[in-house]
């Protein structure tokens, strides 16, 4: 015989991972302890609630009540990001901030992934979540998404496509360590030249002031242009310090690769995203203080 589970010792003991499933919803850390603080309030009054029935599966419970209350959250935050300053980015976290089991195999956790992922419907978006991060089958997510496999399945091609995922891959390839340490290096020593030569054609990059420091307003399209955005940066920091104008390293974030750049009596958060060729076609760009907390920048 064994003894019931609790619902508070059940969430406790899936916390993380229901985190992990909150943050690649909402690619906010902040919002995602709210909805997961609000799945345990929600546990205690079903436990209490004597006309609720038994539950059979605490944990297939508290996943399904944290799915329906993220795309809640989603629809939420849609309105409030419209009003946004500039291009709104995902908030980093510290990889070591991440708990092994919100981490699960690291997929959809790049700034890149939870960044593309916002041009998803919610429902997609929980059901590529729970289908390549936390290896769920259609079965059971078309359970909490009340949506037949079927459905489900054609929701997570659609998304894969959608996001430029590779169906057949477990996990998202890692970042070139070489070429964010050859970044580092170009950009310190303000080489802007070795920086364009490392752009793809095409690259866009994305910065997110948030209105609270100088930032690009507008995503910037092509690598002339992010190059003058670079210069443009190193000349303001050579007259703001002259003798260390600009510093660069790499960081630990979101289960990959990161750079931290000091420059202005500031740090930014830029992720790189690497093409195939290892040239640089995506650049994000993470300056709003606000967003920066979870961050080790000294």
């Amino acid at each position: 015989m064994t003894l019931a589970v609790s619902a508070t010792v059940a969430w406790q003991s899936e916390r993380n991972r229901l985190l992990g499933i909150a943050y690649r919803m909402l690619g906010d850390f902040g919002h995602a302890e709210d909805v997961v603080s609000e799945v345990a309030i929600d546990a205690v009054r079903q436990e209490r609630n004597i006309e609720g029935g038994r539950v059979d599966s605490w944990p297939a419970w508290l996943t399904t009540v944290c799915v329906r209350r993220s795309i809640d959250r989603v629809r939420q935050l849609a309105a409030i990001r419209e009003d946004y300053t500039g291009p709104w980015l995902p908030e980093p976290v510290d990889t070591a901030q991440l708990p092994e089991e919100a981490m699960a195999n690291r997929e959809l956790l790049s700034l890149t992934l939870l960044h593309l992922a916002e041009q998803l419907a919610p429902e997609a978006r929980a059901a590529l979540v729970l289908h390549r991060a936390f290896g769920m089958p259609a079965p059971e997510i078309a359970d909490i998404l009340d949506k037949t496999p079927a459905a489900v399945r054609q929701l997570i091609s659609r998304a894969e496509r959608r996001l430029d995922i590779d169906p057949d891959a477990p996990a998202p390839r890692a970042k070139d360590r070489a070429v964010l340490d050859k970044l580092v290096q170009a950009i310190e020593q303000g080489e802007i030249n070795t920086v364009v030569s490392m752009l793809h054609r095409d690259a866009v990059l994305w910065a997110d002031g948030g209105g609270k420091v100088k930032s690009a307003m507008n995503p910037l399209f092509g690598a002339s242009r992010i190059a003058r955005f670079f210069a443009a940066i190193l000349g303001k920091a050579v007259a703001f310090d002259p003798v260390e104008p600009i510093r660069a390293w790499v960081v630990e974030i979101n289960g990959g690769a990161a750079l931290v750049l000091r420059h202005n009596g500031r740090a930014d958060v830029i992720e790189a995203d690497a093409a195939p060729d290892g040239s640089i076609r995506g650049l994000r760009q993470l300056s709003n203080p606000d967003k920066l907390t979870r961050v080790s920048r000294s």
